[in-house]
């Protein structure tokens, strides 16, 4: 008998310990995790209880809460909406949030556990609970004209401050008015929703950071030359056959460079000759004689396939891994499965103009409390080493003679000199895509860019080029 209430009761105690931990990860170490997701109704009204705080660009609110008279008493109000939407997302009473209004929905309703002492505050004076400023890195003048070059066009221009990470401007098109979502109106709201994700031109994706990605092109052509140079296994003037078509091994395809014909008319071309004039051929050789290993070693290193946020989480770029022998020369020249988003584009272009060091991305300049104590400050963190200084400074110079002799001749500035990239990529079935990448001034950068056109017509130096080089003369305009 007393061996059955032993049993009994040990099993009641492991019984007990049981519900005692699990709610305790429930209420303790999943708190944050439950608070801040979608589908908590109880959260949802708490952040229109208290009057949200403004998203600011050059202290200018845009984005900000106005009191109303309704069960939710505040209303968010976004101006110059589609010009920002990439960037402050949207805010809605049913169908979640996005962008810097869902990433940092916490600090902006003022329920971040880094403003417990303001919400105490709050109760004790019988103050109306706010919520906190976020200050955006992102440069109004920058930012418009971005928006104004890219035009009709569809696609995405990111500009950084390679020295420091802020993203200057971040643009995606087409884009959408995030006042449709924030009105109190549910219907309204689900409505206003179906018809944006119905859009065929599906403007709620930020193509700067997500969706389904863009083939590269010859853009990825400085990370594969990049790695040839770091490695130490090659140098610019490393040499190549120079045929003016190459057969894929396996197969019976063959790989023409983008204007037909040989690269220079020569029997061999460097690799600064190939970048310079964007040879397809040379450098899927060169991505033979380097091997997937190696480049996978440096597509890591600027961030490829790594998690990553600004505080948006953005979706991770791809190099394709054990790879045949010809796809492993398509996706040397950035064709076959490379994916990436503009985002890492410059993020490329913006550790070689920072002497081989990657800077962390970031939208927030800083987090203010509604007392005006700075909650975050600008924080600079390194991301990655990529590649050395020296081999930064060796890119750099093949990037200027991309533009001043080469196939990016349209991202020339007068007085300035500019270091760039294009890049056509190919889509099965579709337009191409084009790029341009590069930073400027060339000696002490302050701009580093990507653009990327969908469907274009065209060549990456036609289209895109002239796009980056009205980005980057707004800033050295300033």
């Amino acid at each position: 008998m007393n061996k059955e209430l032993k049993r009994v009761s040990a099993i009641v105690l492991l019984m007990f310990v049981t519900l005692f931990v699990s709610s305790s990860v429930i209420t303790v170490f999943q708190a944050d995790n439950l608070r801040v997701d979608n589908r908590n109704t109880r959260t949802l009204y708490a952040s229109y209880s208290a009057e949200r705080g403004p998203i600011l660009v050059d202290g200018v609110a845009v984005a900000e809460s106005t009191p109303v008279d309704d069960e939710y008493k505040f209303l968010r109000s976004y101006s110059s909406p589609e010009l920002y939407s990439a960037v402050t997302g949207y805010f809605t009473l049913n169908q979640g949030n996005s962008g810097v209004e869902g990433a940092l929905n916490d600090q902006l309703s003022g329920t971040a556990n880094d403003q417990f002492l303001d919400q105490l505050n709050s109760i004790i004076t019988g103050q109306d609970p706010k919520g906190a400023a976020v200050e955006l890195t992102i440069d109004p003048v920058v930012q418009q004209a971005a928006w104004d070059a890219f035009g009709e066009n569809t696609g995405s221009v990111v500009a950084i401050n390679p020295k420091t990470g802020a993203i200057l401007a971040m643009i995606s098109k087409t884009a959408y008015d995030p006042n449709l979502l924030a009105v109190h109106n549910t219907d309204d709201v689900i409505a206003a929703y179906d018809t944006l994700i119905a859009d065929p031109n599906r403007p709620l994706l930020n193509r700067a950071i997500a969706g389904d990605l863009y083939a590269p092109g010859s853009v990825f052509k400085l990370v594969v030359a990049a790695a040839a140079i770091d490695s130490g296994k090659f140098t610019a003037d490393s040499m190549f056959p120079n045929p003016p078509l190459l057969q894929l091994p396996q197969s019976d395809n063959t790989i023409s460079n983008a204007e037909g014909g040989t690269c220079t008319g020569a029997p061999e071309v460097s690799i600064s000759t190939a970048l310079r004039l964007s040879c397809n051929i040379p450098f899927a050789q060169l991505g033979t004689a380097l091997g997937e290993d190696t480049i996978s070693q440096y597509t890591d290193a600027f961030g490829f396939g790594k998690p990553l946020s600004i505080p948006q989480r953005v979706t991770p770029s791809v190099y394709p891994t054990d790879m045949n022998a010809p796809n492993l020369m398509l996706s040397s020249f950035g064709q076959f499965d490379d994916r990436v988003t503009p985002l890492q584009v410059a993020m490329i272009s913006a550790a070689i103009a920072n002497g081989g060091t990657l800077m962390q991305p970031t939208l927030i300049d800083s987090i203010t409390a509604p007392n005006l104590t700075v909650i975050t400050p600008f924080q600079e963190t390194v991301l990655d080493q990529p590649i050395s200084e020296a081999t930064a400074t060796i890119m750099r110079d093949l990037m200027i003679a991309n533009v001043t002799s080469g196939a990016a001749s349209n991202a020339r500035i007068n007085g300035v000199e500019v270091a760039g990239k294009t890049g056509t990529a190919q889509n099965d079935g579709a337009e191409n895509t084009l790029w341009f990448t590069g930073f400027a001034p060339a000696s002490d950068p302050e701009i580093a860019i990507a653009v990327v056109v969908e469907n274009g017509q065209g060549f990456g130096n036609s289209v895109a080029a002239p796009i980056a080089r009205k980005v980057i003369e707004a800033v050295l305009n300033k």
